[in-house]
């Protein structure tokens, strides 16, 4: 191989530690764009890359102020007889391109009215991906119903399309593609199983708000779609959600499930009172729908933004070694970025732990965690928290499911690539992606860092 010709990553791969440091005191001449110096560790003393603060989130200013003093002005807090929450609901739903938008207080009271409403519960099974947050296995074990796990596709960290017919049984009644991270499932393939068994589809969109697949909204491509408010997201108000259909009687049923069972629309009849169906109360506030209509006016700027440092992000990660940021799918048009995932293989940095690693990262000064990315504290694959358990061994369950049955389901409960990912993955929240080029280039240039000094730190430390 001709060195001239040689990648970054080709190069720091093949070179050693003493290479590198003797072209980086000036001894080799410079190769590219690799760090002048391989200076000293934060961790262990030295100068970190970076000092200055990331920008904050949430954002807002006058805009939001003006609208949560007109909601509070109105005297009308809530959402019964509230013009603005109506109006929210008409703006979102024209910027998702869906038919119908229905806000409530969180993306969970989204997921799990979607469950209900689509008639999935005892007995029955809904197939999803077992990496994701936890709400998304909550609202089908509160429903009864037995989350299916599909094991991921190791490059893009989705549910992979190909391992979803060998779960279908007949028991399966829905799909529920998580579109992780901001990426987007594949969509083809998963409508087209979904359509070859007459299976519902409820996109968990949560974490994509604005991602596309083949130029349409992550969340219109289902029968149903949820999204998330939560105050982590690109589009927030503290908490809120919500669901979008194309279905007028679907969706009407979903307003009346968020409303005590109260009817609405067409198809529901006088002829079974005023509460026809066995219903809960998710609505949204009107000062929800305030901060959000203020928060909608600089999303697009905001996610372009993100768009633009990501890929370049991306382009110097994929010069390092053991560095894999997550892949799309073709059909991707657009990604959302709600957490910057990848993986981190620590035989490319003689073995050294993810949490030492991750530690060294935070002392440069960049923010960073495992997990799911940003999204939580743990990095235990949903189908082996303890949830799954507690729910199997409920009264509930235990009446609904024959014991040979639920022994069979723990028994094929296996998803060793989702198991992998967990131990490799790791990231930050979306609010990093909201600065400079040059804030970029210190996350790549923190990692180098590390990638540099990885003899030194993956020696044991005397005392």
């Amino acid at each position: 191989m001709n060195k001239n010709n040689l990648t970054r990553r080709q190069f720091l791969t093949t070179a050693s530690t003493g290479t590198i440091t003797a072209l980086a005191s000036g001894a080799i001449p410079a190769h590219g764009n690799i760090t002048k110096k391989a200076s000293k560790l934060a961790i262990l003393g030295g100068q970190p890359v970076r000092t200055e603060r990331w920008p904050s989130w949430p954002i807002s200013d006058k805009t939001e102020e003006k609208s949560i003093l007109a909601a509070l002005n109105s005297g009308r807090w809530g959402r019964s007889g509230v013009e603005m929450v109506s109006d929210v609901e008409k703006r979102f739903a024209k910027l998702m391109g869906s038919k119908y938008c229905l806000l409530v207080h969180c993306g969970t009271h989204a997921l799990h009215t979607s469950v209900h409403v689509l008639g999935i519960g005892g007995g029955d099974e809904v197939l999803v991906t077992p990496y994701t947050f936890v709400a998304t296995i909550d609202v089908i074990l509160l429903e009864d119903a037995l989350p299916v796990f599909v094991d991921i596709d190791p490059e893009a960290f989705q549910m992979n399309p190909d391992k979803i017919e060998e779960k279908i049984t007949e028991n399966t009644k829905a799909i529920m593609p998580v579109h992780i991270t901001g990426g987007v499932c594949n969509m083809d393939k998963i409508n087209a199983i979904a359509k070859k068994y007459n299976l519902k589809v409820i996109e968990d969109a949560c974490q994509a708000l604005l991602a596309e697949w083949r130029n349409k909204k992550a969340g219109t491509l289902g029968d149903l779609g949820c999204i998330s408010f939560q105050s982590s997201k690109p589009l927030t108000c503290g908490e809120g959600g919500a669901i979008l259909g194309d279905d007028e009687e679907t969706m009407d049923r979903c307003y009346s499930f968020h409303n005590f069972g109260r009817r609405k629309g067409k198809f529901m009849t006088r002829d079974r009172g005023d509460y026809p169906i066995l219903a809960t109360k998710y609505r949204v506030t009107s000062f929800q729908a305030a901060v959000l209509n203020a928060q909608m006016n600089r999303v697009e700027k905001q996610f372009e933004r993100r768009a633009k440092n990501a890929d370049y992000l991306t382009s110097r990660l994929n010069e390092i070694p053991g560095i894999n940021p997550r892949k799309d799918y073709e059909g991707t048009t657009r990604t959302a970025y709600y957490a910057y995932a990848f993986r981190y293989k620590k035989e490319h940095f003689n073995n050294l732990p993810r949490k030492k690693f991750l530690s060294a990262l935070r002392a440069e000064g960049i923010p960073c965690s495992s997990g799911l990315g940003t999204i939580g504290s743990t990095s235990t694959p949903m189908n082996r928290e303890g949830l799954i358990e507690d729910a199997l061994n409920s009264k509930s369950f235990q009446k609904i499911y024959s014991r040979q049955r639920l022994k069979k389901y723990r028994e094929q409960n296996h998803c060793p690539e989702s198991d992998q990912l967990c131990k490799e993955v790791a990231g930050f929240s979306q609010s990093l992606l909201l600065g400079t080029k040059r804030d970029m280039d210190d996350i790549a240039n923190a990692i180098l860092k590390i990638y540099e000094n990885r003899d030194i730190l993956a020696k044991p430390q005397t005392p």
